[in-house]
């Protein structure tokens, strides 16, 4: 046992225990599981805020087991922060619920909560680059321990955590908790019933969208799960309601995750070039010879059902980096099987990839707020199923933002 989450415990006396060596130091790898974490003593301290997180924000009350309870099981994530270096700046250990285990009409009612559109957030980007003022990122601490919740729920003590008192009891949660089902949608009311009172009006159609009229000046925000985009043409305006802000939740000021934003008076140029090196070495692309196409025009892929099967945790894993960087990169969009014509294809991606790691999306500023639309189909032109496809893109002004 490490100890009792209600003796706290700091860094000072983390280090009296011989625990820990500096404060200064952080661990650079990431655990696999929580008794690799626990034999670390810079991992030990990150879970320790943890739940100190949780004691402050009065987020569970540990209580005797009621008759006939089902508590859920509860799983520590491990993440290494990293600066715009690349180095480790801060470990990040989250305590989540395995809200798998719940069960609909017993332990939630509704989950359903709005997610801004990738879409709205280029809008956005093409809107603020037009006015010309800035665009900030705003991450809530542990956004999700901010609502309290309407069922009865309970946890089971994490590992090495245990109360040395009642070792059998669980926790009664006060406040939603990351991983469970409703989690997400508490927050979403937490945080539009503050915007709300703030004098915010939600958008019509979407509902991740605020705007704050104020005299002649306009704030707007957008939510994206626990992260808040926002911007307005004043600088009063906009440090009002980081101060506001601050008073109402813990909160710190970041630039758009894996994504550089290099905003100017020109305009906004967003970019993932960090990304992009990351997942070539990841994927040991990094000292592949680089392309100057993603994929030549006589390539033909079809389902290939006698090809050599490929590892398929890999190929999912490269289709994934790839999605992720499309919000950025539209020009490598696709679809494919895993067999090893279709690895082979997606090679030919990462090749071009080291070939244009630098390329973005450019938002002018000055720019007009015209919306324009493009098409163009190709009417039976798959060579496999004679299927039709077709391709679309809109642009506000001369951004793109579809």
């Amino acid at each position: 046992m490490i100890g009792d989450i209600h003796q706290r415990v700091t860094r000072s006396s983390v280090a009296s225990l011989a625990f820990f060596s500096h404060s200064a130091y952080v661990a650079t790898f990431e655990p696999r599981d929580v008794s690799q974490a626990l034999s670390d003593p810079n991992w030990v301290n990150a879970m320790h805020e943890e739940l100190e997180n949780f004691e402050r924000n009065h987020v569970w009350n540990l209580v005797e087991p009621p008759p006939n309870c089902r508590s859920i099981g509860t799983k520590w994530v491990f993440k290494n922060k990293q600066g715009e270096n690349g180095m480790v700046v801060r470990n990040k250990a989250r305590l989540v619920a395995q809200g798998f285990c719940q069960k609909e009409g017993i332990d939630y009612e509704e989950t359903f909560d709005p997610v801004a559109h990738l879409e709205a957030i280029r809008i956005l980007l093409a809107f603020a680059a037009s006015k010309v003022f800035k665009l900030q990122q705003m991450d809530v601490k542990s956004a999700f321990l901010n609502r309290f919740i309407e069922q009865e729920v309970y946890v089971r003590q994490s590992p090495g955590f245990e109360s040395a008192r009642f070792p059998d009891w669980v926790y009664k949660l006060r406040k939603a908790l990351y991983g469970l089902k409703q989690a997400p949608r508490a927050w979403y009311a937490r945080l539009k019933s503050f915007l709300l009172k703030y004098g915010f009006v939600m958008g019509s159609v979407d509902k991740t969208l605020f705007l704050l009229s104020h005299g002649g000046d306009t704030l707007i925000v957008q939510i994206y799960v626990d992260d808040i985009i926002f911007g307005g043409s004043s600088h009063t305006l906009v440090s009002s309601f980081v101060e506001q802000m601050s008073r109402e939740f813990e909160m710190s000021l970041i630039v758009l995750p894996r994504a550089a934003v290099k905003q100017g008076l020109e305009g906004t140029f967003v970019h993932q070039a960090k990304y992009t090196r990351d997942i070539l070495k990841k994927f040991n692309m990094g000292d592949s010879k680089p392309m100057t196409t993603p994929m030549s025009t006589n390539t033909v892929l079809d389902a290939d059902e006698y090809g050599e099967v490929v590892d398929q945790k890999e190929f999912r894993g490269m289709i994934g980096s790839l999605l992720y960087l499309t919000a950025t990169r539209t020009d490598i969009q696709f679809t494919a099987f895993a067999r090893t014509s279709h690895r082979q294809a997606v090679k030919c991606i990462f090749r071009y990839l080291k070939f244009t790691t630098e390329l973005g999306i450019w938002y002018s500023s000055g720019s007009s707020l015209y919306l324009r639309g493009f098409l163009d189909a190709n009417h039976a032109g798959c060579q496999i199923d004679r299927k039709s496809t077709s391709g679309t893109c809109q642009l506000l002004g001369t951004s793109l933002v579809s």
